[in-house]
């Protein structure tokens, strides 16, 4: 029996998740906790990784190897880096890259992995395309790039060079290594992001008010997603 893997960073997300699963059953593995159920008559395994990019790996592999993995989809939020892309947004990473991956003394550009990955990982064709044509209300989708790291980016002048080195669209982080093990284990992933905030700071929020938002958009996206399979 193939599942889908489900991965998410924060409790909110993960509870809420939980809420539209049937048949749940939890299984410990080492200290993490996995729901095994169905959500649209799918198999999914449902389980938290935490925060970072180590625990987003570690969790990842754990689920490939102790699950017959068909996909895995990883759901979060992120910092918005483009000033058109508004809190509560959406954003689809077509591809995935480390900003703080830096082996730059050895003349490769930020990023940069090894001769295998290069500097980007790449979310599977299919499961974008999936996520395309999605419509929410009062929310914009976009597809583009999503950049993680081993640092909470509050500073706009982290937000502006990792704009100016990458593009990208949003940060976060763990989605660059989830992407990363994925990779490696030839298993198809897509990583989804709720905006939480503006690249100036600017249209704050209550963040209680917004993860409580933004989970129920997760929810219909990941419904959706599951209909569509």
């Amino acid at each position: 029996m193939k599942y889908i893997g489900i991965i998410t960073a924060i409790d909110e997300e993960f509870s809420a998740i939980k809420s539209i699963l049937s048949n749940s059953e939890e299984i410990k593995i080492y200290n993490i906790t996995c729901l095994k159920g169905t959500i649209e008559n799918k198999n999914v395994i449902l389980t938290k990784c935490g925060v970072g990019k180590v625990n987003s790996a570690r969790t990842t592999q754990i689920l490939i190897d102790k699950f017959n993995i068909d996909y895995i989809i990883n759901i979060g939020v992120a910092g918005g880096l483009k000033d058109y892309i508004n809190i509560g947004d959406i954003v689809i990473g077509e591809k995935l890259a480390q900003h703080d991956f830096n082996i730059t003394p050895f003349n490769h550009p930020m990023g940069y992995i090894n001769e295998e990955l290069g500097v980007y990982m790449y979310s599977d064709k299919k499961l974008v395309e999936k996520c395309q044509d999605i419509k929410l209300h009062n929310t914009n989708i976009y597809s583009g790039t999503i950049v993680s790291g081993d640092l909470f980016c509050t500073k706009e002048k982290h937000k502006t060079n990792i704009l100016k080195e990458f593009n990208a669209d949003c940060v976060e982080m763990e989605g660059a290594s989830i992407a990363q093990v994925c990779t490696l284990c030839n298993i198809p992933f897509i990583v989804i992001r709720s905006i939480s905030d503006k690249p100036n700071g600017s249209n704050q929020i209550d963040y209680n008010e917004f993860v409580e938002a933004s989970s129920k958009k997760i929810v219909e996206v990941i419904k959706i997603i599951l209909k569509k399979d």
